[in-house]
């Protein structure tokens, strides 16, 4: 009796990642520490200057994180509700941070008690920064205005109540200390300028406005909102660059790196994208537990810092470059020692000694083996080997065809047995590579069950995605054959250009040539 010959399974070239720069640099930071705050967190923002801590806001409290302590060095918690939005000055010296009940907190990095309280919105505010000179606060709040305070005497210089809903981010120009930006839920971005009364430029966005970023140059904006981050040129009026729309839920944070050259975006869809400011394309991404709400990287890039909506803030350091370069690594063994002896050629004196080799077979090929056709396709039909290898399925299947046994196999199965062969049918038969096996299964399956059609909501489900997904390669297939002859008579019609005018081309050289004759 000949031995058994396993299932021949049609191994296919699979497409390797794309290697980068970007890749390899955004790979190495080592493996996050996840750090639980009391409740989600709203705002990172680093500290400008050396060691570079940290501010966390999350629920009533702002906690203050050296760069790689897991224990905060230092709490913020005089606050009656909710702390929203606390924002470090250029110098490090001051923290700033909005409330539920309308105030705004100023507080010395060194002391606990806040330095200033200044009272003026009448609803939560979400937004807080310094102005670039250091001596003024901005502020939006759920009042649908726009407030400027003056630092040293705690007071209100100006208000603005051009937006029509909440205002929840802004940003403030480092190249004029008097301009500020902010982003509201009216869907509009707007431009102010302290030394006038109302806004200098409004940005339509289209979506209500989570972030705005400004660049270090003061000329480009970044606008996130909906699904969209937009670019927008401020030194044009507000021209829109570029509109990207690459995350699936909500843009909730942005952030720039130290050279400006990488955009940073998380979204409530769980990812953080990182694009070049070059191209604007997409050069890496990140992907946590659960929705982002906040994120913030270190002035030196050493540290990204993500805080989610589940109260969890992760935080990944780079992995410290190798100083010693030229250290001595372990010797390894030379290519020749592996490949030592395998081209010896035996003599006629030698005496060979074959050593067996003992085959290993798959659970489907000893089923396969003992002529149990239905056990091995139900070997095979199992979620892991379906959904990471199909190919070794659908070798199984054409295996039981080729012996004879495939309809056999395919009978006798209950609600559920059907249901998952279905869904396995419908999900890959319009896969090339699989397409001419699962044809035949799909009609064996047809006939052998077009009885039990109408008794099974499930079934009948399966049995309409099935045809769904088979009308749709057939349009796909007869578009492409429109295309393929549109194709044909373009290249027909070049072809015969082709002809004609090499046809002239001879013609001319004869004629030229019977002329030269004639005047010699």
């Amino acid at each position: 009796m000949a031995s058994y010959k396993p299932v021949v399974v049609q191994a296919c070239p699979k497409l390797g990642e794309r290697i980068t720069q970007d890749t390899l640099y955004w790979r190495g930071y080592k493996t996050p520490v996840q750090i639980k705050e009391f409740g989600a967190v709203n705002k990172i923002d680093f500290s400008p200057v050396p060691p570079h801590n940290y501010a966390v806001t999350a629920s009533s409290r702002i906690h203050i994180y050296g760069r790689y302590s897991q224990e905060p060095i230092k709490t913020f918690s005089r606050f009656r509700d909710a702390a929203y939005c606390a924002t470090y000055r250029d110098d490090g010296r001051l923290l700033a941070a909005g409330s539920e009940d309308g105030s705004i907190c100023l507080f010395d990095v060194g002391g606990k008690a806040p330095l200033r309280q200044f009272e003026g919105h009448t609803k939560p505010v979400h937004l807080v920064g310094f102005l670039s000179d250091k001596y003024r606060i901005f502020s939006g709040g759920d009042d649908y205005s726009s407030k400027l305070w003056d630092i040293p005497s705690a007071t209100e210089i100006i208000s603005y109540s051009e937006h029509t809903d909440y205002v929840r981010c802004g940003c403030a120009s480092k190249v004029n200390a008097d301009v500020f930006i902010t982003g509201s839920y009216d869907h509009t971005v707007k431009l102010f300028d302290a030394r006038t009364k109302s806004s200098v430029m409004t940005i339509e966005h289209g979506h209500p406005v989570e972030s705005v970023l400004l660049f270090p140059s003061g000329g480009l904006l970044v606008s996130a909102g909906g699904r969209y981050v937009k670019v927008w040129d401020v030194l044009k009026g507000g021209q829109l660059l570029v509109s990207l729309k690459n995350h699936h839920k909500t843009v909730t944070c942005l952030c720039l790196n130290s050279s400006g050259q990488r955009l940073l975006s998380g979204s409530l869809d769980r990812h953080v994208k990182i694009y070049s400011t070059t191209s604007y394309k997409v050069v890496h991404s990140f992907n946590y537990a659960t929705s982002i709400l906040s994120l913030a990287l270190s002035p030196e890039d050493e540290t990204i810092v993500v805080g989610m909506t589940n109260g969890v803030l992760n935080v990944k350091h780079r992995k410290p470059e190798e100083k010693n370069e030229n250290s001595q690594k372990k010797r390894q063994p030379a290519y020749r020692t592996y490949v030592k002896g395998r081209s010896y050629m035996p003599k006629q004196e030698d005496f060979c000694v074959s050593k067996p080799v003992k085959r290993v077979l798959r659970k489907y090929d000893k089923l396969l083996r003992s002529f149990q056709s239905s056990k091995a396709l139900d070997a095979v039909l199992e979620p892991p080997i379906m959904l990471h290898t199909p190919e070794v399925t659908v070798a199984v299947m054409q295996e039981l065809h080729r012996r004879g046994t495939l309809r056999s196999a395919l009978a006798g199965r209950d609600e559920k047995q059907v249901n998952l062969l279905l869904t396995f049918v419908a999900r890959r038969v319009i896969e090339p590579r699989f397409t001419p096996v699962l044809v035949i299964v799909a009609d064996m399956i047809t006939d052998i069950y077009q009885p039990v059609v109408g008794q099974s909501a499930i079934v009948d489900k399966q049995f309409l995605k099935l045809q769904q997904a088979i009308g749709k390669e057939i349009d796909y297939q007869e578009e492409l054959l429109e295309v393929l002859g549109m194709m044909d008579t373009l290249f027909a019609t070049f072809t015969k250009k082709r002809d004609t005018c090499l046809e002239e081309n001879k013609s001319n050289g004869v004629t030229e040539t019977i002329e030269t004759n004639r005047s010699n």
